[in-house]
């Protein structure tokens, strides 16, 4: 995984850790719809994220040890 590709997971999960922590917290619905909605928002660019990783790894050369 390249430094950048890391860097980018890294600051996912500090989102994503950041969004369950307000999630925890609240108790008014509607700041939870919020929170859940900027969930989602954080699954999307996971899912890039996973895609992106793929295509490095599809166009990486293959490693020629035996």
């Amino acid at each position: 995984m390249s430094e950048e590709a890391l860097k980018r997971a890294e600051e996912l999960m500090d989102r994503l850790e950041a969004a369950r922590a307000k999630l925890e917290a609240t108790t008014d619905p509607q700041q939870a719809v919020d929170v859940l909605a900027e969930l989602a928002e954080i699954a999307k660019s996971v899912e890039a994220e996973v895609e992106r990783a793929k295509r490095e790894a599809e166009d990486a050369p293959a490693d020629e040890t035996d």
